[in-house]
């Protein structure tokens, strides 16, 4: 299957539902969403996104992965791997030096993810989940608490 990726324009509708996968509240996506550049992938079959990214800059140097999300029915075939590569082509253009990213401590699919891809942790936001969400955050049986800092050199 073929896949195509493109950045939102402003006009374009925001796709929470898929943000939604990858983060608990709408309240806590808005936080964000509008300072970031947001790409879709869509299957060349269907007009619907089918998987969607945040992009934040933190600096001029620094780009950070806000949200990844990828619908059910399609994770585990390679369609984040493709958002992450676009990230880093995105980041090379644009003069990023580093693309980074956060995940809960006992998000183990994700963290398993991006450290297959090449990121490495470097660091700890202590308390993040508690202190930015109302309602406790559970997975994989554990309350989430701090998220994992992971980074990658754009090259």
């Amino acid at each position: 299957m073929k896949y195509e990726i493109e950045i939102l324009s402003n006009s374009d509708t925001i796709p929470y539902n898929l943000l939604l996968l990858a983060d608990e509240t709408m309240e806590a996506i808005e936080k964000y969403i509008h300072q970031c550049t947001i790409v879709v992938i869509r299957s060349s079959e269907s007009n619907h996104p089918i998987g969607v990214m945040a992009l934040y800059e933190i600096s001029k140097n620094l780009l950070e992965i806000k949200n990844l999300a990828i619908d059910t029915p399609f994770q585990k075939q390679g369609i984040g791997k493709q958002l992450i590569d676009y990230a880093f082509t995105l980041g090379k253009e644009k003069g990023y030096k580093k693309l980074i990213v956060g995940t809960g401590d006992y998000s183990m699919d994700a963290f398993a993810f991006y450290s297959r891809i090449g990121f490495k942790p470097y660091g700890v936001r202590a308390d993040f989940y508690i202190d930015n969400y109302k309602a406790p955050i559970i997975e994989n049986g554990h309350q989430l608490k701090d998220m994992i800092m992971l980074k990658q050199c754009i090259h």
